[in-house]
């Protein structure tokens, strides 16, 4: 249906886009909404000029899609590009503002088949890892001599016999516990998710457990990368033992086990220690001991020989006797001493007496003088000018007093 003159006219020009303007806001949209996508296709129209891209169109039975690898990302593929293969392509889609088309940027790509496993394979590990599932701080540490040990794989295998024949070797005295599951099929996956859980259950608990087959394709150990047994593996509160028997490609269960043996062989190896080496050790550290308590020995007895030659081991009682004439000679120094000084106490007092007795009023009266007092008010009478007549006054003598009246006052 055409618009009417009336609607167009009633459009402003900033509600008009040119087609540089639409095309950049289209570029946006899609770059910013597709900067990582997988995409999987059959190589067509491949192409690669001079400069090292190579061009091709990618395409199934209802559409296609243009595509192009940069120089630098084509010399890190594992295959030959060319038309007709079936690939699984990751890369960002980018617009081309000049044409006006898009295309998929391709920085990574794979051949379908084994391909498509790899890329589910790096998926599930990006999910996994994020979640901390790899994490080396929730990697638990293997006893040094455990009494129980579990192990989940094929009861017929090759591995539970390579497991058992080095743990026999290596060490005895344990018991081990084997969960029969199957390691490839249909129903391994659940098969080994199901006896990690039964090998936590066990009462008393398992010291350590295995996990493990043999060696084999990528298909062939699948299992072990399914996200069901790798999440087993990561709840399990035995430490588990991941011995997947390759050694060039690393699983899934290996990334979340507490320790990684490329074997069933190096399991055993990990688990269990060898007895000739803790025999070893164990005469290696009995010659210590007893090096170290023969020279703490030799110590010790040389100190005790010094101090018995010291004086005051050898001769204990000569500080007593010591002792005892110095305080016999200090007894006797203070008993002088004491003497000394009581004497010429005795003698200062006997002088101070003297003096006392010739400065005393008595002594004074025994010469024949007399000491006057008012007999009312006890004052010493010193001077004739405190005299009235009539006044009663009290003499004293050396030996008695007398109260007299004052009837005459001289004066001079």
């Amino acid at each position: 249906m055409r618009p009417s003159s009336k609607t167009i006219d009633a459009i402003t020009d900033e509600q008009v886009l040119t087609v540089a303007q639409l095309t950049s806001q289209l570029k946006s949209v899609v770059e910013a909404d597709f900067a990582d996508v997988w995409v999987a296709g059959e190589i067509s129209n491949f192409s690669r000029p001079q400069s090292g891209h190579c061009y091709f169109t990618l395409k199934d039975d209802t559409a296609q899609l243009r595509a192009v690898i940069w120089r630098g990302t084509t010399s890190r593929l594992k295959f030959k590009p060319e038309d007709g293969l079936e690939v699984v392509c990751r890369g960002h889609l980018d617009v081309y503002p000049p044409r006006g088309s898009y295309q998929l940027v391709v920085e990574q790509a794979h051949l379908q088949g084994v391909g498509a496993l790899e890329l589910a394979l790096r998926k599930l590990r990006e999910k996994l890892a994020q979640e901390g599932l790899f994490d080396s701080e929730r990697k638990q540490r293997l006893p040094s001599f455990p009494r129980r040990i579990g192990v989940v794989t094929s009861p017929t295998g090759a591995a539970i016999r390579d497991f058992l024949e080095v743990l026999r070797r290596r060490w005895r005295g344990v018991e081990v516990f084997v969960f029969p599951v199957r390691v490839q099929g249909d129903d391994a996956t659940r098969e080994i998710a199901d006896g990690i859980r039964v090998a936590n259950k066990m009462k008393p608990l398992l010291d350590v457990l295995v996990v493990g087959r043999g060696g084999g394709s990528l298909e062939d150990l699948w299992s072990f990368n399914e996200e069901l047994v790798v999440r087993a593996i990561a709840d399990s509160t035995v430490p588990v033992v991941s011995a997947v028997g390759h050694e060039i490609d690393v699983t899934l269960a290996d990334l979340a086990a507490d320790v990684r043996a490329l074997t069933p062989s190096e399991a055993a190896e990990r688990v269990v220690p060898s007895s000739q080496d803790v025999s070893e050790l164990l005469r290696g550290l009995h010659t210590r001991l007893q090096t170290a308590l023969n020279s703490q020995a030799a110590s010790l007895r040389s100190r005790l020989e010094s101090l018995a030659s010291r004086p005051a081991l050898a001769r204990p009682l000569d500080s007593v006797h010591n002792l005892s004439r110095q305080v016999d000679d200090l007894s006797a120094r203070l008993h002088a001493a004491a003497k000394n000084v009581f004497r010429d106490k005795k003698s200062r007092l006997t002088a101070i007496g003297g003096k006392l007795e010739t400065l005393s009023p008595l002594s004074v009266l025994q010469r024949g003088y007399s000491v006057i007092h008012d007999h009312d008010t006890g004052r010493l009478i010193t001077s004739s000018k405190q005299l009235r007549r009539g006044q009663s006054i009290q003499t004293q003598f050396a030996e008695g007093s007398a109260i007299s009246t004052v009837e005459e006052i001289d004066k001079k």
